[in-house]
């Protein structure tokens, strides 16, 4: 009995000893060794308190090891936290393009070729309420309704140009406001290229607001955009600059789930436009312009095939001169999908000073107002991020033939497509 107690004792004794040691294996490993050695523990006793120990060591490396790279997680996050929270994004498109304008010689706006289009973005949410974005892209020049560039000049490197550059500030106390600053994507909603080119991205302030109520969303967009300084030569001061003011408002409206319904009107008022030229250009014979748009889409999904229809009408209430009553334009299209063939067809008007002409659809009529005629885009998903596509515009152009008036302008492109 007196053996069997002190062992006992000698026991608890050596595992408050353990308990009051440091937690380190190799300790603990040995006070069992010492234990079982001065007969206060059996083998057997030893055997299961080793293991238990081997069970605990292992449970406190692994916590151990978690915590070590989770706090060298958070170090990177913080080193890389620009990185995660950026997206790059772009696309190469390859290009064959014919263009054939009525009784211009071969060696003249007639012609076959071959481009590319390369562009690079990266959008930065630099934190919950800003976004700065920066994209690249290829172009023969500056000319700001084309980002392609030509296969020619003997294999020599191509050109890039600053495509955009804008900061973004969204105020989260203001869900669906946006304000923007830089040289940006259009900012308004676009429903035809009548007025504007895909291609072209204004340079100056501007905000855009967005909110849903039921079945029914309110958007619109104000912008205040600088095209050309000191335009009068009085100076370079606010006033003296050819300006771009625009506002648009509008609604979209959910009837219910096979339908949309999308309208909306458009005003773009220039300031200082008739002391300059800048604006003038493609056909248009004088240089004033406040143009006011009304545009309307609407989507319909319960049908066999998907349905679209769009259009928008444009007049330019400044138009004067000898051809003030060429004022307006006007363009309606419609879109669907047969098979697994994208479909868009567009019919449009575009008279000599409806709109600007450096500023309208560069590809339809050769980029000339005073044209009228049809576009027809087939696009075809070959796979994930990866297309084929074929436009061809039908045109008659008043001003695109130096040598005929109401000249056919045709084009033809064919597209592969690559996104990421």
């Amino acid at each position: 009995m007196r053996l069997v107690s002190a062992g006992t004792v000698g026991l608890c004794g050596g595992l408050l000893l353990a308990a009051a040691l440091p937690a380190s294996a190799a300790v603990d490993s040995k006070l069992l060794d010492m234990l079982l050695t001065n007969g206060s523990i059996t083998a057997a006793q030893h055997a299961e308190l080793s293991a238990d120990l081997a069970r605990e060591t292992k449970s406190a490396e692994r916590a151990a090891s978690k915590q070590v790279k989770s706090e060298e997680m958070t170090a990177l996050q913080q080193k890389l936290a620009w990185a995660m929270n950026t997206q790059l994004k772009g696309d190469v498109r390859v290009r064959h393009e014919n263009i054939h304008i009525e009784d211009e010689p071969d060696n003249g706006r007639d012609r076959d070729r071959q481009r590319i289009r390369a562009r690079l973005g990266a959008f930065t949410q630099v934190n919950p309420e800003v976004e700065v974005g920066i994209q690249i892209a290829t172009g023969n020049d500056s000319d700001r309704r084309s980002t392609n560039q030509d296969l020619d000049g003997g294999f020599t490197k191509k050109d890039l140009w600053l495509d955009l550059g804008y900061i973004d500030y969204h105020p989260l106390q203001v869900p669906g406001l946006k304000v923007f600053g830089g040289k940006m994507k259009q900012p308004w909603v676009s429903l035809g290229d009548v007025i504007w080119d895909g291609d072209i991205n204004p340079e100056g302030g501007a905000a855009t607001y967005s909110r849903k109520w039921g079945v029914t969303e309110l958007f619109g967009s104000a912008g205040y955009f600088i095209l050309d300084d000191n335009v009068d030569g009085e100076g370079f001061q606010f006033e003296h600059d050819l300006r771009l003011y625009s506002g648009q408002i509008g609604t979209r409206l959910y009837p219910g789930d096979s339908f949309k319904v999308t309208v909306g009107g458009s005003l773009y008022a220039y300031d200082n436009d008739d002391q300059t030229s800048l604006l003038v250009g493609r056909g248009n014979n004088q240089n004033e312009f406040r143009l006011y748009e009304a545009f309307g889409q609407l989507d319909v999904i319960g049908l066999p095939l998907p349905l679209s229809v769009y259009g928008q009408f444009v007049h330019n209430s400044a138009a004067q001169g000898v051809d003030a009553d060429q004022d307006q334009a006007w363009l309606l299209g419609v879109m669907t999908r047969v098979f697994d063939v994208g479909v868009d067809y567009n019919y449009r008007d575009v008279q000599r000073n409806g709109v600007v002409g450096p500023f309208t659809d560069s590809d339809f009529a050769d980029g000339y107002v005073a044209s009228r005629g049809h576009k027809v885009k087939l696009r075809y998903d070959i796979s994930k991020n990866f297309a084929f596509t074929t436009t061809y515009f039908m045109a008659e152009s008043d001003v695109a033939s130096r040598f005929t008036d109401n000249a056919s302008v045709n084009r033809l492109q064919v597209d592969l497509e690559g996104k990421f």
